[in-house]
């Protein structure tokens, strides 16, 4: 896992510190007090979900086939505002089942900023450091929590701090925790409002994916014309990245969509 971070991960320096920190100390403890509850914050195409079902493959043989991931997407499974507390009992009774089934179970949670304010408090009894909750030790389950809020804010802070002349790689997690919180934990439409998940210190490790520079997205450009057997020519490999919008108007520094859309647009060119 390590490894492929480092070489496919492009422009992450935090996340790959946070998460294989969270996973290797995780791991390495047969008995850890409590779950591992991570938090990835970031801008759209900057590798959230990459990163997740990147995790995912390494711990389980069938990544995310395998019967023992949980994925839930706020627009696919708890649609409905007036239902909240049907999806209230059905995800505590998911959760509690599958732990049963078990105990390294990994839940993700995807697009928490969509997630209807109070919903997810229902899990908070599987998240922190009791020994048995409903009958099961749950103590050595995952959780990933998704969510592109927090992401301009995270721009804003990379962007002064670039403009100070500091390299992103010498960007902390102080530098940004602040700007996420304000974002995330404090917002009335964020998922995460008002959540006990937040006021019990619940989340572990909080992971900001940091905006990508032209020279981050050619190099997902190689990437994917090396995965689509494709011939790696230079003048192709420019005006692709060329091709995506960045920002700031006045200097153009970051990607406005991340790497998400350069498999899509490397189609025009062959």
């Amino acid at each position: 896992l390590e490894f492929d971070l480092a070489t496919n991960l492009v422009g992450q320096p935090l996340v790959r510190q946070q998460v294989m920190k969270g996973v290797r100390e995780f791991l390495e403890n047969p008995n850890p007090v409590k779950p591992l509850v991570m938090s990835f914050h970031g801008s759209t195409g900057t590798g959230k979900t990459y990163v997740s079902t990147m995790l995912i493959r390494y711990l389980f043989q069938r990544g995310l086939q395998s019967p023992y991931v949980h994925h839930f997407s706020p627009i696919v499974h708890f649609p409905h505002a007036e239902q909240i507390q049907q999806y209230k009992e059905s995800l505590k009774h998911w959760i509690q089942g599958n732990l049963t089934n078990c105990g390294r179970s990994a839940f993700l949670f995807d697009e928490m900023d969509k997630m209807h304010p109070g919903l997810i408090d229902v899990i908070i009894p599987f998240l922190g450091p009791s020994w048995v909750v409903y009958g099961t030790n749950y103590r050595k389950a995952i959780f990933i929590f998704i969510s592109n809020a927090g992401g301009e804010q995270i721009n804003n802070v990379t962007l002064a701090l670039w403009r100070a002349r500091k390299d992103r790689e010498e960007i902390s997690l102080q530098d940004l925790e602040p700007a996420i919180s304000k974002a995330v934990f404090e917002n009335p439409q964020s998922g995460f409002w008002k959540s006990g998940i937040i006021n019990e210190h619940l989340i572990d490790f909080v992971v900001p994916f940091l905006p990508l520079k032209q020279y981050h997205v050619k190099q997902c450009v190689i990437s994917e014309l090396v995965q689509q057997g494709l011939e790696l020519r230079p003048s192709v490999i420019q005006e692709v990245a060329d091709s995506i919008p960045y920002f700031p108007e006045e200097e153009k520094l970051f990607s406005s969509t991340g790497c998400k859309t350069v498999a899509s647009r490397i189609s025009f060119f062959f």
